[in-house]
């Protein structure tokens, strides 16, 4: 067990110690917490990283005393978590990572999302969902959750019709053009990001392949407000809360974001592409 792992495992049984000192179910302290009771579970089983949030309203509903609160508190500042394996995160399932994000998404008011390989997940319809997790689950061997991580997905939707939320989205034109699913699901899939741009609290863009870049599209990222950056790669997910990285981010998507286009000339990339799939499939 790494020490990511080992120090998430530990946290876990003393918060579940604290729970069961204080005579609560899982389902009760979730209950008082307003969560889900899958989240009580997955935090006390090393499945999900606490937050700092997590542990004072998780102290709070246990009685916790002060001194102990900041003992939690530090422990849960000292994970190693800004290389958080994707093997350890796999383990517990493709559906336990999706409540994972869905919880960080719950504290966001304003989303930023850069990504240069996929349809972002917020805006993938099922099918074309089902495809991405197909594909993870081979990659990475995860426990076949795949319609339990798409029900997650497609509710971690609901919030984009959260007015007081604002998203904003940019992502390559040659995203809406890999092939990452069969012709009918892709243009059931671009379809979808046509209604997209229609939110009125959703900013779309996207960078038309004869737009000059700012910088070579390495790698995605998520912005969580101004608290942190979440970078996914092959094998580790990076979590960033240093100010300089942060920063770092946000001018980077500003860059991305002017070269981009947005309302009608993004749906006229996005027909343009459909157009060309039309035409592939009568070949």
């Amino acid at each position: 067990m790494g020490g990511f792992q080992q120090a998430r495992t530990e946290l876990g049984a003393r918060l579940r110690h604290l729970r069961e000192t204080a005579h609560l179910s899982g389902k009760e302290l979730a209950e008082r917490l307003s969560w889900q009771a899958s989240k009580v579970s997955r935090i006390e089983n090393a499945r999900q990283t606490v937050t700092e949030d997590d542990i004072v309203q998780w102290a709070r509903a246990t009685d916790a005393s002060p001194e102990v609160v900041e003992e939690l508190v530090e422990q849960v500042l000292g994970l190693p978590d800004r290389q958080d394996s994707w093997r350890q995160r796999h383990r517990g399932g493709l559906a336990a990572l999706q409540e994972d994000v869905l919880d960080m998404e719950a504290r966001t008011t304003l989303l930023r999302v850069f990504e240069p390989g996929v349809v972002i997940g917020l805006l993938q319809t099922t099918e074309y969902a089902r495809s991405i997790f197909t594909r993870i689950k081979r990659l990475y061997r995860s426990p076949d959750e795949i319609d339990a991580a798409i029900r997650v997905r497609m509710r971690r939707q609901d919030i984009l019709y959260d007015q007081s939320r604002r998203f904003r989205f940019v992502l390559p034109e040659a995203v809406l053009r890999y092939r990452l699913a069969p012709l009918d699901v892709m243009r059931g899939q671009l379809d979808r990001l046509l209604a997209v741009t229609a939110l009125p609290n959703v900013e779309f863009g996207v960078i038309p392949f004869e737009a000059p870049l700012p910088s070579a599209p390495l790698n995605g990222f998520w912005m969580y407000d101004d608290a942190h950056v979440t970078v996914p790669t092959r094998t580790r997910d990076l979590l960033l809360r240093d100010p300089d990285d942060v920063a770092f981010y946000a001018r980077t998507f500003e860059e991305l974001y002017e070269v981009a286009v947005f309302g009608e000339d993004a749906r006229s990339v996005i027909v343009r592409v459909l157009n060309d799939f039309s035409g592939q499939s009568r070949d």
